[in-house]
């Protein structure tokens, strides 16, 4: 597979809305191939197709727990209950702040093959898939920094 170069800060590709896949096929399945080769040799643990300038919806997740592909990713719920943690971004080297965002997730996409998948997320993989699904909305962690005072 490939090692893509990660688009940076600045890019107007990151701030776009990602495209809707219509039709999974060996395109589709040669980016999330990619993806992952890419992310784990940032290493990151999360990717989504705009980071290498590709604005499909598209991303890759692994927090250890295996390697997560998701077309089409939605959040469908999220708990009341937040926690405020550190992030960082492969788009963004070198910078580390706080955001706030739900403990839980229930995230519904599509796998490789086309069939419907739902994730119940908590921890470090329900934040990892909200910011991987903020880049496909155009949003960067850091616009979720809150202002301080």
């Amino acid at each position: 597979m490939a090692v893509y170069q990660i688009v940076k800060i600045g890019d107007p590709v990151l701030r776009e809305k990602a495209v809707h896949v219509k039709k999974i096929n060996s395109n589709i399945e040669k980016l999330l191939d990619n993806m992952a080769d890419t992310m784990y040799d940032a290493p990151g643990v999360g990717l989504a197709a705009p980071q290498i300038g590709v604005s499909k919806r598209v991303i890759v997740v692994d927090v250890g727990e295996g390697l997560i592909e998701l077309i089409n990713p939605e959040i469908v719920s999220a708990s009341k209950k937040t926690a405020k943690e550190v992030e960082g971004c492969l788009s963004i080297p070198g910078v580390e702040e706080e955001v706030t965002r739900p403990l839980k997730v229930v995230v519904e996409g599509l796998n490789r093959n086309g069939e419907k998948i739902t994730i119940k997320a908590k921890g470090l993989l329900a934040r990892a898939l909200q910011h991987e699904i903020d880049h496909l909305d155009g949003i960067l962690f850091i616009d979720r920094v809150e202002k301080q005072n």
